[in-house]
């Protein structure tokens, strides 16, 4: 569904309530939907391999990793090829598995040809530590063709376990932020300017940064993108719920 259509629709379905049409309403309301089952929505998600993003394509799909439709993940690079995992319920939405860019044999620009960049909304580039030489490279090659990019940095969960165990006095607030920092002072040093980086633990969407990243990604698509987005989202907390039901009653508000 394009941004005119979209528009349209929304003007259709506000004039056929004024004029108390509640069946045509009704009968828009249900295109609108139809519509919006039908906008596709194609996200990249790539990493070096062992970073999580299999994980991570299927968290965001609200699939377990031993589900037969789960993406396959393990300790070595699984994914050879750009590999598409549609949503169990929005089968327009799709999350695309890629091979990490330190596993191929092409610079940046061609791995972007070789994965078919044009296709995608937007990137996420996901790392387990730190990001490194190759996801800079991507994610500025990625600017260069007019696309938007995100750092996730995965297994959190992880991190903090660990941090626990070696200190004495622990604090999960700080020690989060103090990742966050170097994460993005990493990137700027590698020529990043402005990072945006998110911290997300795949099997703990609603703890850390996930919600800021939902947030994020549903600010920057066109309107038109952004409702089947927020539909697609894992119901992770009572804020995705509720943002959810007021995005569907404000499509027809009158």
């Amino acid at each position: 569904m394009d941004i005119q259509v979209h528009c349209e629709l929304m003007e259709e379905i506000k004039e056929a309530l004024q004029n108390n049409e509640l069946l045509l309403a009704a009968e828009k309301i249900q295109k609108y939907l139809d519509k919006c089952n039908n906008t596709p929505l194609n996200i990249a998600i790539t990493g070096e391999s062992g970073s999580g993003k299999s994980t991570f394509v299927n968290a965001l799909r609200g699939i377990d990793n031993r589900d037969e439709r789960a993406a396959p993940t393990g300790p070595v690079e699984t994914t050879k090829e750009a590999t598409p995992y549609p949503h169990p319920n929005y089968p327009n939405v799709k999350l695309w598995d890629l091979p990490g860019i330190g596993t191929t044999s092409f610079p940046a620009d061609k791995y972007l040809e070789h994965v078919g960049f044009e296709k995608f909304d937007f990137f996420i580039i996901i790392s387990v530590d730190r990001f490194r030489e190759n996801d800079v490279k991507l994610a500025q090659e990625i600017q260069k063709m007019g696309k938007k990019f995100y750092f996730v940095r995965s297994k959190i969960d992880n991190n903090l376990r660990d941090e626990e165990r070696s200190q004495r006095e622990f604090n999960a607030e700080s020690t989060l932020a103090k990742i966050k920092e170097n994460c993005i002072k990493g990137l700027q040093n590698l020529g990043v300017e402005a990072p945006q980086v998110f911290l997300v633990s795949s099997f703990d969407l609603h703890l850390y940064d996930f919600h800021l990243l939902e947030e994020t990604l549903e600010r920057e698509l066109p309107d038109h993108k952004k409702d089947i987005l927020l539909l697609a989202v894992p119901n992770v907390s009572m804020e995705i719920i509720n943002k959810k039901k007021e995005t569907l009653k404000s499509k027809i508000k009158y």
